[in-house]
């Protein structure tokens, strides 16, 4: 049976662990131990080669970072409508949601991503709304802060998303970023809110830590 949205939570239930989060440990996640062959796997499963790594498995560097500091700075994010844009596991959902956000959408394109994020919502007591809706094809909506981490590993990608960061800043929605120093982040337009020394491994970041800020939009 090749893998589907609907069997997803048996296939993330066989192929990962509830682990606590590195740099954000009151957080437990079902991550992978190893991505090669978690990545192998869902290719085979999905009868398709050259996908993707299956980002929901893993806590990335970026998003360390971003939900470090919202559990930090839980003023910046209590009783707010919170969007967590390319949300992967749901870190950064969670930790909005455990700083008492009022409510978090999580949205990111990968379908499987819905399973993920519903697995680590409950084994994190706390509710998240999820969509694999492309909200880059449509305004912002209306919230009061979007959270982004990691988001600026592909040309395109970085700059479809900046755009789209910098018209919801424009409408008064705050815009919270982490980022790792991916390759296209950018270089101007933001303000640092904090750095930490975030733990990884060489097989997602080709180093055992990784420093990682957290940036607001201007």
């Amino acid at each position: 049976m090749h893998l589907t949205p609907a069997n997803a939570p048996d296939f993330i239930a066989a192929n990962t662990r509830l682990q606590a989060v590195p740099h954000a440990p009151e957080i437990s996640l079902w991550l992978a131990d190893e991505i090669t062959p978690l990545w192998r796997l869902t290719e085979e499963e999905l009868g398709a080669m050259g996908l993707p790594p299956p980002f929901w498995a893993f806590a990335w560097a970026g998003g360390q970072a971003l939900a470090r500091w919202l559990l930090d700075h839980p003023d910046q994010v209590a009783g707010q409508r919170v969007i967590d844009l390319a949300t992967g596991s749901g870190l950064v959902a969670v930790a909005a949601m455990k700083a008492d956000a009022a409510s978090v959408l999580a949205a990111d394109i990968d379908p499987f991503c819905a399973a993920a994020v519903a697995a680590n919502a409950r084994s994190n007591g706390v509710e998240i709304a999820f969509t694999d809706a492309d909200l880059l094809d449509a305004p912002p909506p209306p919230v009061d802060l979007i959270c982004a981490g990691d988001v600026f590993y592909e040309k395109p990608m970085a700059e479809a998303v900046l755009a789209w960061l910098k018209q919801a800043q424009a409408n008064g929605t705050r815009v919270i970023v982490g980022d790792p120093g991916r390759t296209y982040f950018p270089k101007s337009g933001l303000t640092l809110l904090a750095e930490y020394t975030v733990p990884t491994t060489r097989e997602l970041e080709d180093q055992e830590v990784k420093r990682s800020r957290v940036w607001s939009l201007d």
